[in-house]
């Protein structure tokens, strides 16, 4: 299929239930890590430096009301979902897409787009920038960071909002492909900062492709679309969906941590290991977990790079939550004993099976000198074996009441999850401009909540 046809042409009607089902799964989880992503420090430094670099009478920052250009709003957005680290992720691409695809659609879209119509375009976004992915890993020597590719996808749906002839959006692409942020991957896995996963660079880099196209700003070819070696990536678009691919996450660290954790906390619950009885726990897995070693983590960023910290935080509280990546969990004394006798070693055939396949074996061994194994365990939540709706919105919950009232997030978890019988998107952006009690800037001081009209119309986009 035509992949201009496909961006513009998808309507909610030609997509199959389980993709319709599943675009709102990843609306709500996208968003809801978005919510619990406001509490950090990464996420207040992002918002403040988009409205004072990025500023204009575009949409409006989430729960904060300050108005910036659709471009800054999906670079402070999408770092904020990346600064918790909880989002979709897709294995072939070694990376996160909806992190920067959602952002990038809720910074362009018209206020009336119907519900539907912002699902559609989400669903064609997300098959753009997974196959842009895979092409890319493909074709390159590197391992780079997702915002390489996921910027391809946040230009589509921007294109789409925008209403680009073909012309155009083949464009928008190679102005995203060109200046997506190329990152080293494994950079950010050994010195682990607030630079992530380049993703909100990725989602910033697509929008303002978009932008930039629909001015008549040219771009070459993207070649992970038009290249020979990346074709057969493509020849399934608009008949496999690959949205259905995608893995969440039942806690906010890097996926390559979480088999260990699964693995670990199944033999506790399995033989009711206290976790003060554990002498050592002992982890085999592939070679890029092997990499998140660190025990005594001083930041958010680097207890969501670690291995031993979160299965040590689970062990002993049952989950892994916001509040454990702060600065009071990073200093729990019970966590950080018990992560010093986490031991890391890789398995050769495991590092061959990655990233297809993440699988991680722990043994426990007591004080008493019992050992208990685990076997081969991936991590929970693959797409083999999906999260049930309500367990995601138990997720979505759990992430929003750690920033909202109660009252305000069951409000926002109905309006996304009813996002496709809305005529209008109106309503949900306004919850989400809405500045949170006691929190408005004095830039915001004055609006009113649910802001009046969060996002003005983008010249040039639908009516």
């Amino acid at each position: 299929m035509n992949l201009s046809a496909f961006l513009h042409e998808l309507d909610w009607d030609d997509l199959p239930p389980a993709v319709q089902q599943q675009a709102r799964r990843c609306l709500l989880d996208t968003v809801g890590t978005a919510m619990g992503g406001r509490a950090t420090a990464l996420s207040r430094i992002i918002y403040d430096f988009t409205a004072a670099a990025f500023g204009g009478q575009g949409p409006a920052l989430w729960l904060d009301g300050r108005q910036v250009s659709p471009p800054g709003a999906a670079l402070a957005h999408a770092s904020t979902i990346d600064a918790l680290d909880a989002h979709d992720g897709y294995r072939p691409g070694k990376g996160h897409a909806g992190v920067a695809l959602i952002p990038a659609a809720l910074a362009t879209a018209p206020p009336d787009l119907s519900g539907r119509a912002l699902l559609a375009g989400l669903v064609a976004g997300y098959e753009i920038a997974l196959r842009a992915g895979e092409a890319l890993h493909a074709t390159a020597a590197d391992y780079h960071t997702s915002g390489a590719w996921n910027a391809l996808g946040a230009a589509a749906v921007t294109a789409r909002h925008l209403e680009l002839d073909r012309a155009q959006t083949a464009h928008a692409l190679g102005i995203a492909e060109y200046y997506g942020p190329r990152s080293p991957m494994m950079r950010c896995i050994e010195h682990p900062t607030m630079l992530k996963d380049g993703s909100g660079w990725g989602a910033h880099t697509g929008v303002s492709a978009g932008l930039l196209a629909a001015a008549g700003f040219t771009g070459a070819p993207a070649e992970t679309i038009t290249g020979i070696a990346a074709s057969g990536f493509w020849d399934d678009l608009g008949e496999r969906w690959r949205i259905l691919d995608l893995y969440f996450k039942p806690y906010p660290v890097c996926r390559w941590a979480q088999p260990a954790i699964r693995a670990a906390l199944d033999l506790q619950r399995a033989h009711a290991l206290e976790p003060a009885t554990i002498a050592t726990i002992d982890v085999t897995t592939f070679a890029a977990a092997t990499r998140l070693a660190g025990r005594r983590p001083q930041t958010t960023e680097e207890a969501q790079y670690s291995l031993p910290f979160p299965l040590a935080v689970t062990l002993i509280y049952g989950n892994v939550g916001p509040d454990r990546l702060d600065d009071t969990g990073l200093a729990d004394e019970r966590v950080l004993a018990l992560a010093r006798r986490v031991h890391l070693e890789e398995d050769p055939a495991l590092t061959a099976r990655f990233p297809a396949e993440r699988y991680a074996r722990v043994t426990i061994t007591t004080l008493e000198g019992a050992t208990f194994h685990s076997g081969e365990t991936p991590a929970a939540w693959g797409p083999e074996a999906p999260p049930g709706d309500d367990a995601l919105r138990q997720k979505f919950r759990t992430l929003a009441q750690s920033t909202l009232p109660a009252g305000r997030a069951h409000h926002l978890e109905t309006l996304l999850w009813q996002i496709s019988d809305l005529p209008t998107i109106r309503p949900l952006l306004s919850a989400l401009a809405s500045p949170l009690s006691g929190h408005a800037t004095s830039a915001n001081a004055n609006l009113k909540s649910p802001i009046p009209d969060p996002q003005p119309p983008i010249p040039g986009g639908k009516k």
